[in-house]
């Protein structure tokens, strides 16, 4: 079943890929603003936004990662 096209004054920040106007719902990635949302269908555009955001979500978890070492491993790293 198809996702619905997201409203602008629906989706939050944090649902953004890192603050673009790329929404994704399921499997499908959406283009949205304010003046409405377009479904991305282009198979080579996707490809990449999938590869973005997995990129974005390993760099988000090695920063994670890195922010629960303790100070004193942190500095020994430098």
């Amino acid at each position: 079943m198809p996702h619905p096209s997201p409203s602008f004054a629906a989706v939050r920040a944090s649902e953004r890929l890192a603050g673009t106007p790329v929404v994704r719902r399921g499997t499908d990635w959406w283009l949205d603003t304010p003046t409405g949302s377009v479904l991305a269908s282009d198979p080579a555009f996707t490809r990449e936004l999938d590869r973005f955001a997995a990129d974005m979500a390993a760099a988000n978890q090695t920063v994670s990662e890195l922010c629960a070492q303790p100070k004193t491993h942190r500095k020994a790293r430098r």
